[in-house]
This record gives structure tokens, sequence and C-alpha cells, in this order.
């Protein structure tokens, strides 16, 4: 007998519901069986999370390097603009927003620290910071662009191979165990009804946010191509709802492509846009992004500025490039930024990957549906 499979979405709510009831039943001494896998996991994130950066930007920069031509430096420059816009929004949006939605009582209440502590962690070292990860990356991906290196070529494909096959087979597959950690930890704690009450506010922010970017995104592509923002924005929900099952801006594509089309633009432009932008353009993941971690820092109390989220924004919209089809690749991949530019701690990322990957079907289909609009930019600045 086959059971069906549970995406991965419905396994975080469940690991959640179940944590909260653990909360109120387990034993201090059973709850930190839990707590202490916790503690190790979170080492090897710590561990795993340059080479995630290595794994994803250093492929991507050689592929667009050794591509010359004026129409991917132009669909490289918007799809990086338009991510942009999209994170600086979501911080000006929730600044104005989130102080008033989480109170002062409920971020002291939540901040007061009162879990329990593992029975052993074992440390992991990383073998490189952020940053170098980063500088590493674009160096080995430019010098494979200009070297045409098929066997250089061949070692970053396969490194990226090895990093999604952690990812996929190791790390997604252990995360309902570790959000039901957390959540355990939490509920004993006392803290989960404030969390709790500030997931669903964000929630609601960031989904009205996310089709304000839409709308925006092709009220501007009109002002090129001269449609209809709505028409065609309506044309592209098809990929929109296909993105919504998929969660994987890859696995869209074909769908993806043949509205483009239907919009107007040409065959060969759509061709070319479409699968690009499945991996540079990320508009609705960085929004996500931005929004969850300036309402966890409300949330924890942890102080941040303008020129801080400025950094962070900027920087995002490059590691998360090439994000493997595989849900809540994205928040994995920014795990390092959080750490090193926001200062968050693992209990924090951890309640990022929960909040990030519950609403990770509409950063992605908010990634696809974009797609669109850039083609239509593109299709009339090439049009011959």
């Amino acid at each position: 007998m086959k059971f069906p499979q549970i995406n991965l979405l419905s396994q975080i709510l469940i690991a959640i519901i179940l944590g909260i009831g653990a909360g109120f039943l387990f034993h201090d001494s059973i709850a930190r069986i839990f707590i202490t896998f916790n503690a190790v996991f979170s080492e090897f994130l710590g561990f795993i999370i340059p080479l995630i950066i290595i794994g994803f930007v250093t492929p991507d920069i050689a592929d667009i390097g050794s591509r010359a031509g004026k129409m991917l430096l132009a669909t490289v420059i918007i799809a990086y603009t338009m991510t942009l816009f999209a994170g600086f929004s979501s911080y000006f949006i929730s600044d104005t927003f989130f102080p008033s939605l989480i109170t002062a009582q409920t971020a002291t209440f939540i901040s007061e620290d009162t879990h329990l502590s593992p029975y052993f962690t074992i440390s992991i070292p990383s073998l490189m910071n952020v940053m170098t990860a980063l500088v590493l990356a674009f160096t080995l991906g430019l010098g494979c662009a200009k070297l045409s290196s098929n066997y250089l070529n061949n070692v970053i494909n396969d490194f990226r191979t090895i990093i999604n096959l952690v990812i996929s087979k190791v790390i997604i597959p252990l995360l309902p165990l570790y959000i039901f950690g957390i959540f355990l930890n939490m509920t004993i704690s006392g803290q989960v009804g404030g969390i709790l009450l500030t997931f669903i506010k964000i929630i609601a922010v960031i989904f009205a946010l996310h089709i304000g970017i839409l709308i925006f995104q092709y009220c501007i592509a009109s002002l090129f191509s001269g449609k209809n923002p709505f028409k065609s924005l309506a044309t592209m929900m098809p990929a929109y709802f296909t993105a919504l099952g998929t969660q994987s801006s890859a696995a869209t594509i074909p769908v993806t492509l043949r509205q483009a089309i239907k919009t107007g633009v040409n065959e060969d432009v759509a061709s070319f846009v479409i699968p690009l932008c499945a991996t540079i353009h990320m508009s609705g993941s960085t929004l996500k992004i931005v929004a969850c971690a300036l309402a966890l820092m409300l949330t924890n109390g942890i102080a941040y500025d303008f020129p801080m989220f400025a950094g962070f924004i900027c920087m995002l919209g490059i590691t998360i490039v090439a994000a493997p089809g595989v849900p809540g690749g994205a928040i994995m991949a920014s795990l390092g930024l959080l750490s090193s530019i926001l200062g968050f701690t693992e209990a924090d990322n951890a309640l990022m990957i929960a909040l990030y990957i519950s609403m990770d079907s509409f950063g992605t289909a908010c990634n696809v549906t974009g797609d669109g609009a850039i083609a239509l930019i593109i299709d009339r600045l090439f049009r011959k």
C-alpha cells in the first residue's frame, strides 16, 4: 500500500501543531531530547550555509559571465532592480505598520529567556564566514566564465548538485522535526501565543504587499509595451496558480513561458527571458524575507535601521540567485546573511524558516508572475 506524500508546508504546519501540543504534555526530560537534536542540527546548518552560498552563486555567475549580449545584460539589470524594489518596498511598509501591530508587551514577553537547554551540543565550525563565501563564489564564477574551462564548470555544477542533494535529502526532511522542537521549547517557556499572533499579522501584510508589487510591475511594463497592465496580469494568472502548487519557479517555467507568449511577447524573447528570470528574479522571495526579518527583530527587541537593511537587501538579491527548485531554497540561502548582518540567533533563524515556508508558495507565485512583466519590457526594448 502506497501512502500519499505530504508536502513540506503541510509537514511544517503539522510540526507546529504537534510541537505546541507536546509542550503541554511532555516532561522536561523528554523535551530536552528534541532540544538536543535542534542544537546539533543548528550546528550543521551553520556549517553548510557558506557551502550553500558557494554552490548556488558560483555556477550562476559563471553561466551569466559566459553569455554575451545586450539582452542578457538588460534582463539581469531589470530583474535585480525589481528584486531590490520589492525588498525596499517591503522594508518601508513593514517599518510603517509592524511597530503598531507588534506591541511592546508582546516583544517583552517573547524575549524572556526561559528555554530549555540541550543535554549536549556538538561543535561544527563552518569553513568560512558568509562574506568570505560570497567573495569566493564571485571569484570562482567569474574565473570559470573567463577561462571557459569545461573541467571547472563540471566541478562547480557537480558541487551544486551535491548541495542540492544535502538540502533535499537531509535538511528539508529534518526541518519538520527541527520546527517541532522549536515550538515545543516555546510552548514550555510560555512564548508560543505571542509568536503565533505575530505570524498571523505578518502573513496578512505580506500577502497584500506581494499583490501590490505585481500590480506595480505590470504598470511599469505597460509603459514600455503599451498593453493594459491588468489584462496582462490576468493572462499570467495560470502561471501564478501553478506556482502556488509547485512552490518552484523552475517547475513552473513551461506554464510561465506559455502565458508570457499569450501576453504578446515574441516567442524567442520569452524563451530567453523566462528561464533566466526563474533563477535571477526574486521579488516575491525578497519581500517575504525582509518583512519576516523586520517583524522578528521587532518581536525580539533587536535594534535595526535603514542602512543595516539596505546592505542586507542588496546582498540578499545576489545570495538567493539560483536557489534550488525545492521549497524553502531561498530562505536556506539567506540564513547566513540573517546571522551576519541582522544578528539573528539560531532560534530566530528557525522561526524565519517556519514563517517563510508557511508562505513559500505565494513568494514563488510572485516571482514567476513578475517574470512576465520583465519579458514584456525586454520584448519592447529589443523588438526588431
